[in-house]
């Protein structure tokens, strides 16, 4: 058993080939011994997002702290408030990220498969981005 302490890691910031706007990744964390779960606390400042991508496994987020915003391509933009879980299915191609005015705090949970979590695309368009909801 291992007890990853809060505060034991330092908050990074998303890399901006990935992210737009300003946000923190905090706590990550990763199995051991052939565990192929990791994740981490992601903060997103109003505005901010991922690009889109997909994850081989599937992604599960539960939100919480803030209001915000998730889209599956092809499909409207929805908002996220604390206390939600979004199930995003293994290849379906996504972003999420805050609301125009307001903070979002989501836990972020995903597989490895074959030492893949994540497939990184295009940033997400201000046209999507402020799509109606």
């Amino acid at each position: 058993m291992d007890i990853m302490r809060n505060g034991g890691t330092a908050s990074r910031p998303g890399p901006v080939d990935y992210f737009t706007g300003t946000v923190r990744v905090d706590a990550p964390f990763a199995g051991t011994d052939g565990a192929r779960v990791s994740g981490a606390t992601v903060t997103f400042e109003p505005g901010a997002r991922t690009a889109w991508h997909t994850h081989p496994l599937g992604q599960t987020l539960i939100v919480t702290a803030g209001l915000g915003r998730v889209q599956k391509e092809g499909e409207p933009v929805q908002e996220i408030r604390p206390g939600d879980i979004v199930w995003i299915k293994p290849g379906e191609k996504h972003w999420h990220g805050a609301a125009p005015h307001c903070a979002m705090t989501h836990i972020a949970i995903a597989e490895a498969l074959d030492g893949s979590v994540v497939t990184w695309m295009e940033q997400v368009s201000d046209a999507d981005y402020t799509a109606a909801i």
